[in-house]
């Protein structure tokens, strides 16, 4: 969801939502030809056998699957760059709606933690690890607060991957971009009131309010993109819906899409379905939601939807089949997250759809033990044979016993200390975040998944939790085949709002942010090779942008969500992305992209189908990253015409890439559009262009590595020519 968060209850953490109702003035313009056909489709139909003790109960009664119509396929016929401009609907406050309504309390007094990490941070200096993660091929910026034009925290950064194209998702637009960064649908991309206008009949017309998602179906090369929408603000009676595009062919920018929407629960049309989550699984889309009462705010359950997939491909009318639990079902837990794969072999053919879930309690400090696994199994052809969990409260499969962890939310929303500022940030630490994902490997089935927890309670820090679990078969395990609570060797950062993926050859990594009170938020990635030993990030971590600033707003949201996932070009590539401040401001946010790989190497061997439980070890210290590098030498410009000049440096030895600036000014404080703190990559010279004729222009480098960035170099002069 959208939020521009101001002062939070004393006694509750509910999420409230107080919109503007944006008045759209008949800005229905034709966008080719359109349809809307609601009409139930029979299109696929699963073979898989029902596991477990849940015996299936008739379609639309109790305790069964719920069967609707998804609306449209409204089929949109124009390239999005001649969309008109439909602008987001404005924000004033939303807070987060979570399981229970907790207290906002302070994180309780412990070390004072400023002296505590610079104590770290100088020991660190004097004996550094040596990292052996490689740095960044190419990172660029994406989505920025301004260009989103919700002005709204968080950005819910999302994005995905596909053949030729990037395509990102932030509250409330969608930006496309090549694969060298360069954007493809606008400088401000697409917004999602401009992308949904033509379902007329749905608050997708012009109510998009957030949460947005993307994935690349990369089975079928399609895209997928999906936000919700609902009129007026919240507390509200909405109705609330999902709107869904699924693209006709793999260009998402010009090769027309076919549009659907959902309401939420037709059954209790004042519940909305927050938090959105989909995946990709071969006989459907899944899509889960956390409903909550749009009037009062109380949570009433989870919502799990599969989505006619074969259908939907087709541009063909579409049902949903789709069960709720309720909190007798959940217990303390919500959000579940839906499995997905990008790499290896697809699911055996009827493998039911994983989902997963952690508790988040009602109190603070407690020690948690499980992740709970849930089976969806779907039969569009005879939706009454579908079952979700284990009988007519659907609760879950298996409940898998874990290493004791304590979630980074119910004790307080802010936790995250930054450097040069009492403002903290939220982690979102209490549930496991998106993606799930299955891997197929020689028939050994592995799910992964990743979660903000907190260490030494209630000091901190917080740190990457993160699983392998062995799905063979299609079955949960008892317990993992390895976990880890991740610190990088207690180095005194926080890190939180982490996404995993994993590569063809069974390596995994995981991208995440980072801040400390001496230390600017910063995007960080971390991982280890399939033939690392269990329990550990063998290969350390490496830092895909350094922030410049930090985020002084009062709500300290952060986030939602950040996204890695593996190029299916490749199937080796690991994109991801996730938000930062190049500058401190109050909610001026910005977001980055960016790629890395592992070494080539022989084949990895398969992970191990032993489920086996162990203590997660102490962190070790992974391998010193080389030293930080030396600030480059500018050289003077070369190539200079009236609206362009190629900027030159010399190499440093530990560099892996490099970062540009370039100003109208001396200081850098007017920066040319584009050109500040580029990642340009591991070369020595970039032409800069777009530039304006007999003008005086800056420019400066930095150098980079996995550990660190330089100084910046000197400054050198140019002036563009006359003509």
């Amino acid at each position: 969801m959208k939020k521009n968060s101001t002062s939070q209850s004393a006694f509750f953490n509910l999420r409230v939502l107080v919109a503007s109702l944006l008045c759209l003035t008949g800005v229905f313009v034709a966008l080719g030809a359109t349809s809307i056909n609601s009409n139930p489709s029979k299109a696929q139909t699963a073979t898989q056998t029902q596991h477990g003790p849940a015996a299936p109960a008739a379609a639309n009664q109790p305790g069964g699957p719920a069967v609707a119509p998804l609306v449209g396929p409204v089929i949109l016929n124009r390239d999005l760059r001649d969309l008109p401009y439909i602008a987001p609907n404005p924000e004033v406050e939303e807070k987060r709606l979570t399981r229970y309504p907790h207290p906002e309390i302070p994180l309780p007094a412990g070390p004072n933690p400023s002296e505590f990490e610079r104590f770290k941070s100088l020991l660190k200096q004097i004996i550094p690890p040596t990292p052996m993660m490689p740095g960044p091929i190419l990172t660029f910026d994406g989505m920025n607060s301004a260009q989103s034009g919700c002005l709204c925290l968080p950005p819910d950064t999302d994005g995905d991957v596909g053949p030729n194209h990037y395509v990102q998702s932030v509250n409330s637009s969608i930006k496309i971009f090549d694969k060298n960064g360069n954007p493809l649908n606008g400088p401000n991309g697409t917004t999602y009131n401009s992308f949904f206008l033509t379902l007329a009949g749905t608050p997708c017309s012009g109510f998009n309010n957030g949460d947005g998602f993307v994935f690349y179906d990369h089975v079928a090369n399609r895209w997928v993109v999906s936000d919700f929408a609902f009129p007026g603000s919240l507390p509200g009676a909405g109705p609330f819906y999902q709107c869904i595009g699924v693209s006709q062919t793999g260009d998402p920018v010009s090769g027309g899409w076919f549009l659907y929407a959902i309401q939420h629960d037709p059954a209790n049309p004042t519940w909305i379905g927050d938090y959105p989550k989909l995946a990709l699984w071969p006989n459907a889309y899944y899509l889960t939601v956390n409903l909550f009462d749009g009037v009062t705010l109380g949570f009433q359950g989870v919502r799990a939807f599969a989505l006619d997939r074969a259908s939907m491909l087709a541009g063909g009318p579409a049902n949903t089949i789709a069960f709720n639990i309720t909190p007798a079902g959940l217990g303390d837990s919500y959000s579940l997250v839906p499995a997905g794969f990008r790499t290896g072999n697809s699911p055996p053919a009827g493998r039911d759809e994983f989902l997963l879930s952690v508790d988040s309690p009602a109190t603070g400090g407690v020690t948690l033990t499980q992740v709970h696994g849930w089976k969806f199994h779907v039969d569009f052809a005879v939706p009454g044979n579908s079952t979700l969990g284990v009988g007519a409260n659907h609760t879950p499969n298996a409940n898998i016993t874990v290493n004791g962890f304590v979630d980074a939310f119910t004790t307080t929303t802010l936790l995250v200390p930054q450097n040069g500022t009492t403002a903290k940030l939220d982690t979102l630490g209490d549930k496991i975040m998106t993606p799930v994902v299955y891997q197929n490997r020689a028939g050994v089935e592995s799910l992964w998944a990743s979660q903000t927890v907190l260490l030494n309670y209630p000091n901190g820090p917080t740190a990457v939790r993160w699983y392998q679990f062995n799905a063979t078969g299609g079955n949960f395990p008892a317990t993992p085949v390895q976990q880890q609570s991740w610190n990088n060797g207690n180095d005194g950062l926080w890190r939180w709002m982490p996404s995993i993926a994993v590569d063809q050859n069974g390596n995994m990594a995981i991208g995440y942010s980072a801040s400390s009170a001496t230390q600017q938020p910063s995007i960080r990635y971390a991982g280890r090779l399939a033939a690392d030993p269990l329990n550990n990030l063998g290969q350390g971590e490496a830092i895909m942008t350094v922030g410049g600033g930090h985020q002084t707003h009062s709500s300290g949201r952060w986030g939602d969500y950040s996204m890695t996932t593996i190029d299916p070009v490749d199937n080796l590539t690991f994109w991801h992305t996730n938000e930062y401040y190049p500058v401190t401001s109050s909610a001026n946010w910005f977001t980055r992209v960016g790629k890395f790989q592992f070494p080539a190497a022989s084949p990895t061997p398969t992970p191990t189908p032993t489920a086996t439980a162990t203590a997660t070890p102490t962190a070790t210290p992974t391998a010193t990253p080389a030293p930080t590098p030396a600030a480059p030498r500018a050289g003077k410009a070369t190539n200079v015409t009236a609206s362009s000049f190629t900027a030159n440096w010399r190499g440093v030895n530990g560099a892996t890439g490099y970062r540009l600036d370039v100003a109208t000014d001396s200081s850098f404080t007017n920066y040319v559009p584009g050109y500040q703190d580029l990642d340009v990559g591991n070369v020595t010279s970039k032409d800069v262009t777009g530039l304006a004729a007999r003008t005086i222009y800056y420019y400066r480098v930095r150098a980079y590595n996995g550990n660190d960035t330089s100084p910046n170099s000197n400054v050198i002069q140019v002036k563009t020519r006359n003509h």
